[in-house]
């Protein structure tokens, strides 16, 4: 999502950046293109005139920034007013004294509200909380029985009955206090369209659990229609946030833009992908940075802390030290980064990436193709790979589905990279070992004016921290070490 949108807002911004004065003409078309872009976003009407409005007095009422050419102010204008139109900040949730949090989830039929309420409760659950699910959705066939199957998968109790609705999100609350649970998720029915019958039920439900937070689950796929919705609930029922689904989609991500302006509610949540984990917190700052493509590093770290263990991450770091990396190494970390998410989400993370790189597809496949070669090896093979001849090459290959040369390829690219690691260590040894020299004034080297020594072989090249660029060991230093070009 927002692809579109990215692209054409970096490139008019870069368009600004690249000229040397920022004339008022210049600001006004690159502000009409802005406007433009946004409809073609499917952002509403009333929102894309105000967004505009709002950037055209920070960039006219701006004083000159020291720090600032006027084109990068006006990047800074546009960013600031896409966290604003985003909702501003991440909203925490508050716990009342006396729990339960009670939580009611609404919305219509499609937008993902069951598998929402199992993703919502497993982020409580990660937070230390203990959740229950309460499926009161007795109108759509199989959707208790698909919330006890999400349930079960991520270890949250489910609670349901063949009563009616208001009855089982009442009695649902009541058996969450018996159990002694912190947090009550109530799924509720949906319709395919907006009705009187929908609304009169989500009411009465309210009424009876009197919800902490009432939740509206919003397709982020379905644009302008995702507002309209958002406006017709909150006016109807009262909703107090937004949680957006689908947020990973191809849309061109209009609803996100548009529905906090709109009715005034912040997003709460946002689910980026199928999977359960897939979901966390609202933050826009970070996805307006994304958009504008500064990327988005806080939220790679903290994928990244969730995926690794810190005892081994820290066991990788000291087997690199000492030249003991292995292939069943290399393996821990791949699987690592798979739990972080697709390869090309992590990727549109990273600033300054080029947007080529960003919108290519990277096959994920790559990485299961790796996977399955290392795991036709034997232990021995995984820890001393320059064993491995032809007739090894063969039977691993057939063992993975791949091809003898794919075998190769690999085992040639870890050796390579494990030696040049190997080098960067004992380079960075060794300097350590010089330093202690010098400081102990044991060293031999040669005394020039200012004091500084100079170890017996000379130092590398000014501003480089390792073996000449280009070359290390006599091994190339560009291209991918694993050949994930």
């Amino acid at each position: 999502m927002f692809e579109q949108l990215s692209e054409r807002l970096e490139g008019i911004l870069g368009r600004l950046r690249g000229r040397g004065t920022l004339r008022a003409e210049d600001v006004d078309e690159a502000l009409r293109d802005i406007r433009r872009a946004l409809l073609e976003a499917d952002v509403n009407v009333e929102v894309a005139r105000a967004f505009v409005g709002r950037v055209r007095e920070r960039c006219v009422g701006a004083s000159a920034h020291a720090a600032l050419t006027p084109a990068q102010q006006v990047v800074k204008a546009v960013h600031d007013e896409l966290v604003a139109a985003l909702g501003g900040q991440t909203v925490e949730l508050e716990y009342p004294a006396k729990p339960p949090t009670v939580v009611l989830l609404a919305g219509l039929q499609g937008s993902g509200k069951t598998t929402t309420a199992a993703k919502l409760a497993l982020w409580f659950k990660k937070k230390g909380r203990r959740p229950v699910l309460v499926g009161a959705d007795l109108q759509r066939p199989a959707a208790v029985d698909q919330l006890r199957t999400l349930g079960e998968r991520i270890g949250v109790p489910v609670f349901s009955e063949p009563t009616d609705p208001i009855r089982v999100a009442k009695s649902g609350v009541e058996a969450a206090k018996a159990e002694g649970a912190d947090v009550v998720i109530v799924d509720t029915a949906g319709r395919l369209a907006i009705d009187e019958e929908l609304m009169d039920e989500v009411r009465r439900i309210g009424e009876a659990v009197s919800p902490h937070y009432r939740f509206l689950v919003v397709d982020a796929m379905t644009g302008q229609d995702a507002v309209r919705v958002a406006e017709r609930f909150h006016a109807a029922v009262g909703i107090d946030g937004v949680i957006l689904t689908k947020l990973d989609g191809d849309a061109r991500g209009g609803a996100a833009l548009s529905v906090k302006e709109t009715i005034g509610r912040p997003i709460f949540f946002a689910s980026s992908g199928e999977k359960v984990e897939d979901f966390d917190l609202f933050h826009p700052d970070r996805l307006a940075g994304r958009i504008l493509g500064m990327g988005d590093v806080l939220t790679l770290i903290e994928k990244a802390e969730e995926a690794y263990e810190r005892d081994k991450a820290a066991e990788a770091a000291r087997k690199l030290v000492e030249g003991r990396f292995t292939l069943d190494d290399f393996l821990e970390q791949l699987q690592a980064v798979k739990k972080m998410g697709p390869i090309s989400n992590l990727v549109s993370m990273l600033p300054g990436v080029p947007r080529e790189l960003r919108n290519q597809e990277i096959d994920d496949r790559e990485v299961r193709r790796v996977e399955a070669i290392i795991r036709s090896m034997t232990p021995e093979e995984r820890v001393r790979p320059e064993i491995i001849d032809g007739s090894r090459r063969e039977r691993i290959a057939r063992g993975s589905g791949t091809s003898p040369s794919d075998v190769s390829d690999l085992v040639q690219q870890f050796l390579r990279v494990r030696k040049m690691l190997n080098n960067w260590m004992g380079l960075g040894t060794k300097r350590m070992a010089a330093a202690r020299k010098r400081k102990s004034g044991r060293g031999k080297g040669k005394v020039r004016k200012g004091g500084r020594v100079t170890p017996k072989g000379g130092l590398p090249r000014p501003g480089m921290s390792g073996p000449p660029a280009g070359e290390i060991d006599g091994f190339p230093a560009s291209g991918s070490p694993l050949g994930f070009d």
